[in-house]
């Protein structure tokens, strides 16, 4: 994915230890988070993951950032990609470091939500 391919910035938001950025790309709405998915920062991931009222939404968490993800984190995506599949759209993850990729594999989460080793993957599907 090139720059150019990327709208502008819709929403930056920082909060504790974790900040989101939200952009979209080909309609599709692009996340990046850096920082820590605690229960510190659970609201502030579940409000960027909020896509009520958005037709077939089609939402890629960005996760090359995030350093640490705990069982919080892990309800919350759950949650999200039942309410995003309720209507009519889905979640995908992208690019998780090792560590979060290693939490994310131990609980099952990747065979669940799509999970893509880079952005780009992620985007194209």
């Amino acid at each position: 994915m090139s720059e150019g391919e990327m709208t502008g910035t819709e929403h930056a938001g920082q909060t504790g230890q974790l900040s989101v950025v939200t952009t979209a790309t080909d309609g599709i709405r692009v996340l990046t988070l850096s920082g820590e998915i605690d229960h510190h920062t659970g609201d502030t991931l579940r409000q960027a993951l909020d896509a009520s009222g958005t037709p077939r939404p089609r939402v890629v968490a960005d996760l090359h950032q995030v350093t640490f993800m705990d069982s919080s984190g892990i309800n919350v995506f759950l949650a999200a990609h039942r309410a995003l599949n309720e209507a009519g759209g889905w979640l995908r993850l992208a690019a998780p470091a090792p560590a979060v990729l290693r939490t994310l594999q131990i609980v099952g989460l990747d065979e669940i939500i799509d999970c893509h080793p880079t952005l780009p993957d992620a985007l194209n599907g």
